[in-house]
């Protein structure tokens, strides 16, 4: 992972992590609006419109450079092409923040989210001093919780029945890794 905080971008082996840009808006919107990635995400609306993305997009910049929130556009490293996207929340009173992932149904499995994700609590801990990242997932989406468990995250519980998704409560599973300096 190298990060550059002039362009804002982390750069892995196959992938480049930067700010999305409006120009993102088409790709965002077409890989949003589907129910597939709809259904094992918490905040994303459905359908999902170009000024959902564009409202969305306007957002980052700000969070990013008040260190609220680092929101990156998961990107191939030559083509440039757009996979999803990686979002690390600051809790800066905690030094810990939770990291969220989304990637086109398109190219699922192909290791992307779990590349990027590596990638972003790298940041957290190298660049931003945290002491804990954690996510959750949906218990209907075990695919998430074996990207947490690749980033070397460990369960640490379940909410049961914590969040209502269309009309059905669902159990949320949480994951956390403690950062080990040296």
């Amino acid at each position: 992972m190298v990060y550059d905080a002039v362009n804002k971008t982390i750069t892995t082996e196959r992938l480049v992590l930067r700010l999305f840009q409006e120009t993102d808006a088409p790709a965002v919107t077409r890989m949003c609006n589907n129910y597939n990635l709809y259904k094992s995400t918490l905040n994303l609306p459905y359908p999902y419109s170009i000024e959902d993305a564009l409202g969305w997009i306007a957002l980052h910049q700000d969070n990013f450079n008040a260190d609220r929130f680092y929101e990156f556009a998961v990107t191939d490293k030559a083509s440039g092409e757009l996979y999803g996207a990686v979002a690390l929340s600051n809790n800066q009173r905690f030094s810990n923040g939770e990291i969220a992932y989304w990637i086109g149904e398109e190219y699922w499995g192909k290791g992307y989210a779990t590349e990027a994700a590596r990638a972003v609590i790298d940041f957290a801990f190298e660049v931003k001093g945290f002491h804990k990242v954690f996510a959750r997932y949906f218990q209907s989406n075990p695919a998430s919780g074996k990207v947490m468990q690749k980033m070397g995250m460990k369960e640490e519980g379940v909410l049961i029945e914590q969040v209502k998704k269309e009309g059905r409560f669902e159990d949320l599973v949480c994951y956390g890794i403690i950062h080990s300096a040296g």
